[in-house]
């Protein structure tokens, strides 16, 4: 079926737009995080699991719902967020005892004319990470986030969806400007693939992440050069060994 208007796509053009999805769970506590009244006696959490903008940025100019797919045995288990205002989040809140996959299911505005997109999150209600250390830190910190950072591919947008990602935020649709450290520009909501320069409470994703892990895989590439540096240096003496071991080659 040909698209309406007769539309066509903007050949060879790609737009990206960042966002990030996950949830995040707190432990009952009787006085951080009180149970509310009704919760099942069972439930040991409350969790969040959401669908949002990079530092709130505004996403509702290209998402315009998203589906939530939870376990089974949570009534309503499907849950459909939509009418949310610019810079919002698609959330559900809710509360368990137990980890399980959230099926997520991206629906974009009406111009884009594109199919919807499903993603799969796990729910994680207890500290995780590669060290004690890490785990500890979690604890501490009173909260479980699993947070994953995507950006949203539009490859060859048909022309008006292409207009609405390029053109600026209309006027109070999220247009409110700040001046970062470094004096470089953002604003909440505003139609940008670009991230913010430096990290702020409860978001992580920045330009400042992202030099920090460059300087790690940095280091770690050259802590591995200086493994297979060694391992050369190893075989070579072992092989000298070796032949010391078996003598002179008879003829």
């Amino acid at each position: 079926m040909a698209p309406p208007n007769n539309q066509k796509r903007v050949k060879g053009t790609q737009v990206y737009r960042p966002f990030v999805y996950g949830t995040i769970a707190r432990l009952f506590n009787d006085e951080t995080n009180p149970k509310p009244p009704g919760t099942p006696a069972d439930h040991t959490h409350s969790w969040t699991v959401f669908v949002k903008g990079v530092d709130d940025a505004d996403i509702t100019y290209w998402c315009k719902k998203v589906q939530f797919k939870l376990h089974e045995s949570i009534p309503n288990p499907l849950r459909m967020i939509d009418d949310v205002p610019p810079g919002g989040a698609f959330e559900v809140h809710e509360t368990g005892w137990g980890e399980f996959e959230i099926t997520i299911k991206l629906y974009y505005v009406p111009e884009s004319l594109e199919k919807p997109q499903t993603l799969y999150h796990h729910l994680r209600l207890h500290p995780y990470g590669e060290t004690e250390e890490e785990k500890e830190k979690m604890k501490q910190r009173g909260e479980v986030p699993a947070v994953v950072y995507e950006e949203q591919l539009f490859n060859e947008p048909y022309e008006n969806f292409f207009e609405i990602l390029t053109s600026p935020a209309p006027p109070g649709k999220g247009g409110k400007t700040k001046v970062l450290k470094g004096g470089m520009v953002s604003s909440v909501g505003e139609r940008t693939a670009l991230i913010p320069l430096t990290n702020r409470p409860g978001s992580e994703f920045s330009l400042e992440t992202e030099n920090l892990l460059l300087v790690e895989i940095r280091r770690a590439a050259a802590d591995v050069m200086k493994m297979i540096e060694e391992t050369k240096e190893d075989v070579v003496k072992k092989e000298a060994e070796l032949a010391a071991l078996r003598g002179p080659i008879q003829t």
